[in-house]
């Protein structure tokens, strides 16, 4: 899987340069993240892209099998490992919470992805995942539109989530949204608000 060119390493300009475009997008979804991120600073980001928000949100470490996204994440200060999310190259109850921001879309055994990063989150570790409601006007819009990167996606919805969560253990869920029109006519930074079915985007944090 390493090995293979994927589609963020074919176009991790584009991606990268969404944010810059999109901005109170990006704003929107890091103040709805940092409803959620403990103080501490031990903390790994599984799918960390550019290291957009692992930078913006202090989170010191991240894997991704993109490397040209890694180059670029390991400029911003983040210290970056090349690895499949599902085989993190980490000993057991190393971190004190795991950000997953809109990876597990993309990942071919979420449930596998999960478990591993329950692995290797200590005792009461935080895991963290910023989805797109696949419910959401947002995620049906996603599906629709020739996206480069969301045409290979597998969205979920909060409750499927929160779902795999409990089966692996996790409890005090926590769950915020945002984003509550289309990116092109969010014009400010959107407000937050907790649970879920308004919002394109939505925070689901849970404790080991």
């Amino acid at each position: 899987m390493l090995n293979k060119k994927n589609i963020f390493d074919l176009h991790y300009r584009e991606y990268d340069d969404w944010y810059v475009k999109n901005h109170y997008v990006y704003s929107s979804e890091l103040l709805a993240l940092k409803r959620v991120i403990p103080d501490s600073k031990n903390g790994i980001e599984i799918g960390i892209g550019t290291g957009r928000f692992a930078r913006m949100l202090e989170v010191p470490f991240g894997i991704d099998i993109s490397l040209p996204m890694l180059k670029i994440a390991k400029k911003r200060g983040c210290c970056v490992t090349l690895a499949d999310a599902a085989k993190l190259p980490f000993k057991s109850n190393q971190f004190d919470f795991a950000l997953l921001m809109v990876t597990l879309c993309f990942v071919k055994n979420p449930k596998s992805v999960i478990k591993e990063a329950k692995r290797i989150l200590g005792k009461n570790g935080k895991l963290i995942i910023g989805i797109i409601d696949k419910n959401s006007k947002l995620g049906k819009l996603y599906r629709r539109k020739d996206s480069i990167f969301y045409k290979v996606a597998r969205f979920f919805s909060p409750k499927e989530v929160v779902q795999i969560l409990k089966k692996n253990g996790f409890y005090n869920i926590e769950i915020f949204q945002t984003l509550f029109k289309e990116p092109d006519k969010i014009k400010k930074i959107d407000k937050i608000k907790k649970g879920f079915g308004e919002g394109g985007f939505v925070v689901i944090a849970g404790i080991k």
